[in-house]
């Protein structure tokens, strides 16, 4: 008989993090969440929320009134634990290879608090073989597997619909046996809504890679047949929009390049494990990592023809209608032409304020700028009036929003 599980620890209170951990509140569980970040600790226990996302604050809000959900800076007791953490990649060598500390720490944290059947899940995106890892770090640290049920399940939620895709959407759960997959699996289906989808710890691992290369290679294919309609003056929007009609033919749309902590970071994780097997994910990288600079060339070669150094780049975010500057191929654009002596001023709505970035208002930057970059389709942009003003000014769409 399975344990009924009603305590839950989310380890990472970030866009992945914080949405699960107030869905669970809001399903009946006890849920901790736990992040390094103090700031963000004491925004969640005031019911409100530190980053942009739709329909999350009432779920924040609700559940702190309620009692369901504490935010903490250190991992507490719980019957499941969720590791919801970051996993960046080093950057000191030709091929970029994951950096799996934040999951060592989770799982070093997680370990005393261990007891017999509790759930221990690994959500963070890891190269195949991170959840052996795992048991392996509670296996040192006193916790034998047979103790608790440890499994993979992927993230596959998209940004600004993540509150009804951690419902809607399928799981893939992936645990070190059977039986903790099928546990593990249980629990997901008291709030998911999608199929749950069982398999093996590595499978699972390397499904999520799968997705996100795959992703990867056919934004590439679009990004470098945008390169090559532009030498040869034709419309790559209208283009692939007449390619599309093909009954087998799909083309994405090409933009300023691939950012996000998902599609710009995992394929790397499969590079790096294997980079002789890999020459197509690999290639895939390099062609949208590169699309940035030829962005960059682009607007040069405009500036300079007017023979002005200021700009205005619209959008900061990594993709349309959100606040996430993580590997944004348009923040590489911006942080290019001011290291190059460009003055550049930027349109980011979903951000009000930013340290290190100019920002200024669409009025602002349509009143008072020669040189307009559209790099990211934010719905500000795209609204008829606005499309006129650009239109005027002869913007660079290098995001398909002027086609729209």
């Amino acid at each position: 008989m399975i344990k009924k599980y009603k305590n839950v620890s989310v380890i990472g209170l970030g866009y992945i993090g914080l949405p699960t951990a107030a869905l669970l509140a809001s399903k009946g569980y006890l849920v901790n969440g736990m992040d390094v970040n103090r700031e963000a600790v004491e925004t969640i226990n005031r019911g409100e929320i530190h980053i942009v996302e739709p329909d999350l604050a009432a779920y924040v809000r609700s559940a702190v009134a309620n009692g369901k959900l504490k935010a903490s800076m250190e991992v507490q007791p719980a019957d499941v634990y969720i590791i919801c953490v970051p996993t960046p990649f080093h950057t000191d060598s030709e091929i970029p290879t994951p950096n799996l500390d934040y999951i060592r720490v989770a799982a070093e944290n997680i370990a005393p608090h261990i007891k017999d059947d509790d759930i221990l899940i690994l959500e963070s995106t890891s190269p195949v073989g991170t959840t052996d890892m795992v048991r392996e770090i509670l296996k040192k640290n006193g916790v034998h597997s047979s103790k608790a049920y440890i499994a993979y399940c992927p993230e596959r939620v998209l940004p600004g619909r993540i509150m009804s895709e951690l419902v809607d959407n399928a799981r893939v759960i992936g645990g070190i046996d059977s039986i903790s997959t099928k546990v593990v699996a249980s629990f997901y289906r008291t709030f998911v809504s999608g199929e749950i989808l069982e398999t093996d710890a590595k499978t699972a691992e390397m499904c999520k890679l799968t997705e996100n290369s795959f992703r990867d290679v056919n934004i590439a294919f679009a990004n470098e047949l945008s390169i090559i309609c532009d030498k040869n003056d034709v419309n790559v929007w209208d283009l692939i929009e007449l390619a599309n009609h093909h009954p087998r033919v799909n083309v994405l749309q090409p933009g300023t390049g691939v950012g996000g902590h998902c599609i710009a970071v995992d394929p790397w994780f499969i590079v790096s494990d294997d980079p002789k097997n890999s020459r197509l994910i690999k290639t895939a990288r390099n062609v949208n990592d590169e699309k940035p600079e030829w962005v960059v060339n682009k607007i040069k070669a405009v500036a300079d023809s007017q023979k002005t150094k200021k700009i205005a780049c619209l959008g900061l975010a990594f993709k349309p209608d959100i606040d996430d500057l993580r590997e944004s191929p348009a923040i590489r654009v911006v942080e290019s032409l001011t290291q190059q002596g460009y003055e550049v001023f930027c349109v980011e709505p979903n951000i009000t304020d930013h340290p290190k970035y100019n920002l200024v208002d669409i009025k602002v930057a349509l009143n008072e700028f020669d040189v307009i970059a559209l790099l990211v389709s934010h719905k500000e942009f795209i609204s008829k009036v606005v499309i006129r003003e650009l239109a005027g000014k002869g913007v660079l769409d290098f995001c398909g929003a002027m086609s729209k």
